[in-house]
């Protein structure tokens, strides 16, 4: 071969390498290495202002992963010329905590500007939401660039709603390389945070796998007529809801699954040997979900020469 033909080989396999760059723990180590204590004292002092939205940025990483990988696309805005993801049906109304992601990317850009995506501050923040409400913690990995387009239809199909069955719940893991023991421990998120009326609506007044006292005291905060108090909230968890444990699992188990979906998990079918291991095993479940973490932040992430690192989470460069 000649010597150009080599350089041109070469410089091929660094572009097509580059684009299929891994992710890694220590990709900032050298050009942002305040990036962790950064982030982590951003999301600390939020938490403190607000205990709930932990839970609110681990949701937000969540339904970012699901549509089209971990690329930040639900962080965009919308525009005249441009629909993002934050009207479709699964965040209107509902995803919160873009104020937090834009104060992390403020304090990051001023100690290493034009550097970490947007992307990866959400996979780090969502990690220190869940180690600050007393869940386990990870080696986030690292070196995601951020979407430069959105895609209102993928989140309105591809993230599971509260809705959904079992059958549902593990087709739409599967389908982004998730098994159903991810599911399963990735649905113990819910051990955090507060619902909105309208996803439960239906299940404390027409299902019979819930316990009754459970499902009267939701009632009286969730009138039957749809369109009244549809946004009263009522934590998913109802011992600890900002305490990252085990309680969701032992509610699941005596039917006080505030979501039909999560009561899914544990209604004689293939997940409620797990459910079950989980909720008299929190040392299980905690690494459980640590790895399933890992492994649904390694969904379709955007490296190398593709997508952008965006200079304001919330629009393209």
């Amino acid at each position: 071969m000649a010597p150009s033909m080599i350089s041109l080989a070469f410089f091929v396999l660094l572009i097509v390498g580059s684009a299929n760059a891994q992710l890694s723990t220590s990709f900032y180590s050298s050009s942002c290495p305040k990036l962790s204590s950064t982030v982590q004292s951003t999301v600390k002092s939020a938490i403190a202002n607000e205990a709930r939205i932990g839970a609110s940025i681990l949701r937000l990483f969540f339904h970012d992963c699901f549509v089209n990988g971990c690329d930040g696309s639900i962080l965009l805005d919308d525009t005249s010329s441009f629909t993002g993801e934050k009207n479709a049906n699964p965040n209107r109304n509902s995803a919160r905590g873009f104020d937090v992601i834009d104060n992390i990317k403020t304090a990051v850009e001023n100690v290493c500007p034009g550097v970490v995506s947007c992307a990866d501050i959400l996979a780090i923040a969502a990690a220190d939401s869940v180690a600050i409400l007393g869940g386990p913690t990870w080696n986030v990995k690292l070196g995601r660039r951020d979407a430069k387009t959105a895609s209102q239809s993928a989140a309105n199909t591809k993230i599971p709603a509260p809705t959904s069955d079992l059958s549902t719940l593990t087709s739409m893991f599967s389908a982004v390389g998730l098994s159903t023991k991810d599911l399963v421990a990735l649905s113990g998120a819910h051990t955090i945070g507060q619902a909105r009326c309208t996803t439960f609506r239906t299940r404390i007044y027409n299902e019979t796998n819930i316990d009754t006292s459970f499902a009267t005291t939701r009632q009286s905060n969730c009138p039957s007529t749809s369109g009244s108090g549809d946004s009263n909230l009522a934590p998913l968890d109802l011992q600890t809801p900002t305490s990252f444990d085990n309680n969701y699992f032992k509610n699941l188990v005596n039917k006080k699954g505030l979501l039909h979906s999560d009561q899914q998990l544990f209604n004689g079918g293939a997940t409620d040997s797990t459910v079950s291991g989980y909720s008299t095993n929190p040392t299980s479940f905690s690494s459980d979900f640590a790895a399933a973490m890992i492994k649904m932040g390694d969904i379709s992430p955007l490296t190398g020469s593709n997508g952008e690192i965006r200079k304001n989470c919330r629009a393209t460069n």
